[in-house]
């Protein structure tokens, strides 16, 4: 039965098919040459990192929360960044983004943090506790809410960490460009082997409380070491050219069946043809 069953990723836009041959190694000097490109094409700096934050069409999943997280994480450390915030169809989510004074944000608010280090994957729980932040913050970090994208291709080439639920679909576009990827939430059942498959292949972690979800993101954006490794292993389990091969695929199914089916009718043909032969000798 085994034969009879073919690997071959799932179909995916073909523009990140195209975005991810012309990126090759997003790490390499031509890689992040594209990338600045690109970043400029998008309107976005091309010397910041880039976080990108998704949760669906609707804009969902406590968004304003991490944007917030990730915000004051990447300022008290010092990380110059700017965070694309995908709040699809919400446009209440995206205009509250937008216009929101983020260091007034940070003098008045608190932050959630999460003690213990954040370089390695897996999702064990600790305890969290609440300080004041800190004065005198470094990073400068900018907020960009978006609306509906149409360009995804493009922006998760612009990024550098993509964080979002566990969708197959999502997973699927940001390993075809070798973007590391921290997942937040997953639908219990149909979603939850998508978080296995990204921490288990290397290229991503999972997270759910926002605090976690900025500690995490931090420590990776300063570890080159750890940012190669996932680009390297979300590139190597990517397969942006599975629409192409799927279509391959069932042309040479079908080309192989035809070919059958039409050496059978032959065959059919000329034995028909063989009997109405023998009969009219026989006559």
């Amino acid at each position: 039965q085994k034969k009879k069953i073919i690997m071959s990723g799932l179909p995916i836009r073909h523009e990140f098919s195209v975005h991810s041959e012309r990126l090759g190694d997003r790490l390499s000097a031509s890689g992040m040459e594209y990338q600045r490109r690109i970043r400029k094409e998008i309107g976005i700096s091309e010397n910041d990192n880039v976080v990108l934050l998704m949760g669906g069409g609707e804009g969902v999943g406590g968004l304003s929360v991490i944007a917030e997280q990730i915000f004051t994480q990447l300022r008290q450390s010092g990380i110059n960044a700017t965070i694309c915030v995908v709040c699809g169809r919400n446009e209440s989510l995206k205009k509250q983004l937008n216009e929101r004074d983020w260091d007034g944000f940070l003098r008045e608010k608190k932050v959630m943090r999460k003690g213990g280090s954040f370089l390695g994957f897996g999702t064990g729980s600790s305890k969290v506790s609440v300080e004041p932040i800190a004065v005198g913050t470094k990073g400068d970090v900018k907020v960009i809410g978006l609306g509906f994208v149409t360009r995804m291709a493009q922006y998760m080439v612009a990024a550098d960490v993509l964080v979002s639920k566990a969708g197959p679909g999502t997973i699927a576009e940001a390993a075809s460009v070798g973007l590391p990827v921290l997942l937040t939430s997953f639908l219990p059942g149909q979603e939850s082997g998508n978080v296995e498959y990204v921490v288990n292949n290397g290229f991503g972690d999972f997270a759910r409380d926002p605090p976690v979800v900025a500690a995490k993101i931090s420590a990776w954006l300063r570890s080159p070491v750890i940012m190669r490794k996932m680009a390297q292993s979300a590139k190597e389990h990517g397969r942006p050219n599975a629409a192409a091969e799927i279509v391959l695929d069932l042309g040479s199914i079908a080309s192989k069946w035809k070919y059958m089916n039409d050496a059978y009718s032959s065959f059919v043909t000329m034995r028909n043809m063989a009997r109405c032969g023998q009969l009219a000798a026989t006559a």
